[in-house]
């Protein structure tokens, strides 16, 4: 899976002003089994996501900062393991936890 690492908020804020590029942020805890777990299963499923479908990757424990600015920008309150689809500067579609599949991720992306 090729992941696009972030870790500058300038990173976001271009994510945000892209408002015709849909893409997926996935904040990820590396001490937490859960999260490691959803980011396993996200790279198993690697295979159905569209070549025009950008997977962004937070490491929210060294980069807390633009964790928060996530939630701020995009006004989705923070969780971990965390999937955000985004359109620009709108949220649509986000699920944490267990209920993070490729499936529902592609379908939000893409409709």
């Amino acid at each position: 899976m090729n992941w696009t690492t972030i870790t500058q908020e300038e990173e976001l804020q271009a994510i945000y002003n892209a408002t015709d590029t849909v893409a997926v942020l996935f904040k990820h805890s590396t001490r937490c089994p859960v999260s490691s777990m959803a980011k396993r299963s996200l790279e198993f499923d690697a295979d159905q996501i569209p070549e025009t479908l950008t997977f962004y990757y937070l490491d929210l424990i060294r980069y807390r900062p633009l964790s928060n600015k996530i939630a701020e920008l995009w006004g989705v309150q923070h969780e971990s393991p965390q999937i955000i689809v985004v359109k620009g500067n709108t949220s649509i579609y986000h699920a944490s936890h267990s209920d993070i599949e490729m499936r529902d991720i592609i379908a939000a992306a893409t409709s």
